[in-house]
């Protein structure tokens, strides 16, 4: 099972010109390998692309993506990867939310098809990933 990232699904969504292939062709990867998972970071982070919930909801229709809430448990783990990125002088603009991502994918041992690789090697080394390069 893939979890998938909202840099990912954005590329797509907006044809991004450096990344759009490459993220279209892994998510249509994932999405023939088997389930493909969103939860609600993820959702909302893409929402940001559309103008109406139905919008949003057309684009993830619930025979291709499963939407799954986030685990209570991932909330110390993401605590914990945030506190260690900071600790090593890790900006304050870089967002919770990413850790809270990697702690999903980490907790229930997911796929995580991301951009965004070395952020997740660093704090979640034990998360498989689908990343460039």
């Amino acid at each position: 099972m893939t979890l998938v990232d909202s840099n990912v699904l954005l590329d797509v969504i907006q044809e991004d010109p450096k990344w759009g292939d490459w993220s279209e062709a892994r998510l249509a990867e994932a999405l023939d390998r088997g389930v493909v998972i969103i939860n609600p970071i993820i959702f909302a982070e893409v929402a940001l692309a559309f103008e109406t919930q139905e919008q949003l909801e057309s684009h993830f229709p619930l025979e291709e993506y499963e939407r799954r809430p986030l685990p209570w448990t991932g909330a110390m783990v993401a605590a914990r990867a945030f506190l260690q990125y900071r600790r090593r002088g890790g900006l304050r603009a870089t967002p919770l939310p990413d850790f809270y991502i990697g702690a999903h994918a980490q907790l229930e041992n997911l796929t995580l098809l991301t951009r965004d690789a070395a952020r997740y090697r660093t704090y979640f080394p034990r998360v498989k990933l689908i990343a460039p390069g």
